[in-house]
């Protein structure tokens, strides 16, 4: 296929997403490469994890989970249930055996970024905050998570989430598990830095 370089996955990206997505994903992009620089993550990975990590955002969701179920991704019941994980999950399988990217870190970020998970890594913390807090996210409080993202991927963490579950709660709609679980432990890690 030659993905070869950054231009050459922007270019196959752009062709699955709508103009204001693909341009969602480059905000992302440069946000990952800025924050990954910040806190001591690879920028030109996290760059490449930006571009990739809403390609199958705009794919109906039956054809996402044809692509889950055909490499064998095995859902948990609250993922099943929650579509609005599905493209991560189908993204990262997408990135992985279809356009052949093999690097581990930028596949598990983009398989998270949605919905978090335990055990998160500098660098999934990394692209899950750029997308909140991407130069074209205009919603009440995103100022605000900018300026947090200057001190703690951990504090943006938790503002987002806790804004999302009571969100999800409200409409009665399953809840993910793991972004509880990524919750628990940015609190957990945010006490141990000021106990530290």
């Amino acid at each position: 296929m030659g993905f070869e370089t950054f231009k050459d996955y922007e270019a196959e990206v752009k062709k699955h997403l709508s103009e204001k997505r693909f341009y969602h994903s480059q905000c992302v992009a440069a946000c990952a490469a800025q924050l990954a620089e910040q806190y001591g993550a690879d920028p030109e990975k996290a760059r490449l994890a930006g571009i990739l990590h809403d390609i199958m955002k705009d794919t109906e969701p039956e054809e996402q989970l044809k692509i889950i179920e055909k490499y064998g991704i095995m859902l948990t019941e609250a993922e099943r249930r929650n579509r609005k994980l599905w493209h991560a999950v189908s993204g990262a399988a997408y990135i992985e055996h279809v356009l052949g990217v093999r690097d581990r870190e930028v596949v598990d970020a983009i398989a998270c970024h949605t919905g978090g998970k335990s055990g998160m890594t500098l660098f999934d913390k990394v692209l899950f905050v750029a997308d909140y807090i991407s130069a074209d996210r205009d919603y009440p409080g995103v100022e605000a998570l900018r300026a947090l993202s200057g001190s703690s991927l951990e504090e943006v963490m938790i503002e987002g989430i806790a804004f999302t579950i009571p969100e999800r709660m409200e409409q009665r709609l399953t809840l993910e598990p793991r972004s509880i679980e990524a919750y628990n432990e940015a609190l957990w890690e945010l006490e141990r830095r000021r106990k530290g």
